[in-house]
């Protein structure tokens, strides 16, 4: 797991988590009740959440996945989007429901939306377990969010440090002395 003289705080603990998926499950299942939901899950962040969060819909569902860079081995989002991995099917006149990890500056979501859009899908909304609201470059639209955070740099049920920390059940900080250190390789 994690050492505890890397952990500034638990910013948001198991059971609350929990709770809140729960909770945007049943409003999920409210608003799709009577369509199939395509839920697209965004690579590798939001697996878990995806996989909790599917567990309370309960409406029709199909997944599928993209990976999209926007941070390769840095902390900070570069602005420029690659994608590693597209959809596998179509989307076209699909009632599809991105679902993220995380929303920082906007930027990657912003960009992902538009390309989205262009392949016609009947609705298009965005479900994301946290938005960093201090911290956005442009205004993206979210339907469906877990939690609003502060900006600090945070690890646990799905997010990462260069791969690390994505099975902690809860979220929390790591102190910038362990992220702001060089890297060995």
């Amino acid at each position: 797991m994690i050492e505890q003289e890397m952990i500034e705080e638990i910013l948001i603990p198991e059971n609350q988590i929990q709770k809140r998926v729960e909770q945007l499950g049943e409003q999920i299942s409210r608003d799709y009740q009577g369509k199939q939901l395509f839920c697209i899950g965004v690579l590798r962040g939001a697996i878990v959440f995806l996989a909790d969060l599917a567990r309370y819909i309960k409406v029709p569902m199909v997944f599928d996945f993209m990976s999209i860079s926007s941070y390769g081995i840095s902390t900070e989002s570069s602005g420029v989007v690659r994608i590693l991995k597209d959809l596998d099917e179509n989307i076209e006149n699909k009632d599809v429901l991105i679902v993220e990890d995380i929303i920082d500056t906007g930027l990657t979501l912003d960009y992902l939306l538009r390309m989205l859009k262009s392949r016609k899908p009947a609705s298009l909304k965005v479900c994301t377990l946290l938005n960093k609201k201090e911290r956005k470059k442009i205004k993206v639209p979210i339907d469906y969010c877990g939690f609003d955070i502060p900006d600090k740099f945070v690890v646990g049920y799905g997010l990462d440090f260069n791969g690390l920390y994505r099975n902690i059940p809860y979220i929390l900080v790591l102190k910038p002395e362990y992220y702001n250190k060089p890297m060995d390789y």
